[in-house]
């Protein structure tokens, strides 16, 4: 599946949460890291109005679905992926990390988010292994000294994987500045997981999720922050709806 933009196409590389776990435990294994992002309806928005963001999206190395609309417009597309939510892919990542006895840093949130969910999920993860974490100040530019020093702090640890609990466009920025500096590491930006797991925020039940209505739930619990973006978000399905049919022609 592909998003076309005057400058950039931005595609899908992963079509299930096993083509991606199996992609980033060989990439381990060689000593090879990666960026990966998790597209949904917003940063599309977001890359529609940002050249700059849709440079740092290209520069990605993984991209799943993380939404919804996305796999309905990959069916549409006649290029099918499954629905991949980084919230649903942190723990088997953890687990591979584990496995492969791969370090772990936690990037981004706050000091207290990062604690219980480091607590949390060396619980749940045994052999997890998480030797660095930070959570960055508020205003944090993701390609500035500050972030030079982040990405060599967790390089000297030791990390081979870092988590990044930051939101977009900032995640996916760090992802690429920190994947060009530190090349043997992976870089997932994962938004609120982090957040999901100390219990700062609460995901919708599995039930919401089944039918396809967490962005409903997410919007009553913030409703003056959520409903301008996903106003926003709406607005722009029945052009991409357009695209993928001529994609599915093509």
């Amino acid at each position: 599946m592909q998003f076309r933009f005057s400058d950039q196409t931005i595609t899908i590389n992963m079509p299930d949460q096993a083509a991606v776990l199996a992609e980033i435990t060989a990439r381990l294994r060689a000593g090879r890291g990666f960026s990966l992002a998790t597209i949904n309806l917003d940063h599309l928005v977001k890359l529609r109005r940002s050249a700059a963001y849709r440079q740092v999206y290209a520069a990605q190395s993984l991209i799943v679905a993380d939404g919804n609309p996305i796999v309905w417009l990959s069916k549409l597309a006649g290029k099918p992926v499954s629905l991949v939510p980084g919230s649903d892919l942190l723990l088997p990542l953890l687990r591979c990390a584990a496995a492969e006895a791969m370090p772990v840093a936690f990037f981004g949130s706050s000091p207290q988010v990062l604690g219980l969910a480091a607590k949390r999920l060396q619980h749940q993860v045994p052999g997890l292994n998480i030797v660095w974490t930070a959570a960055p100040p508020m205003g944090f530019d993701p390609t500035s000294p500050e972030a030079h020093r982040a990405v060599q702090q967790m390089q000297a640890a030791g990390a081979r994987l870092c988590i990044i609990s930051l939101t977009a466009p900032r995640q996916e920025a760090f992802a690429a500045f920190g994947h060009d500096l530190a090349p043997e590491i992976g870089f997932c930006g994962f938004g609120a997981g982090l957040d999901f797991v100390a219990g700062q925020q609460i995901r919708a039940p599995k039930w919401v999720r089944a039918i396809a209505m967490e962005w409903l739930w997410r919007a009553l619990s913030a409703p003056r922050r959520l409903l301008p973006r996903y106003a926003s978000c709406a607005a722009i399905l029945p052009g991409q709806a357009l695209d993928a049919l001529r994609q599915r022609r093509q």
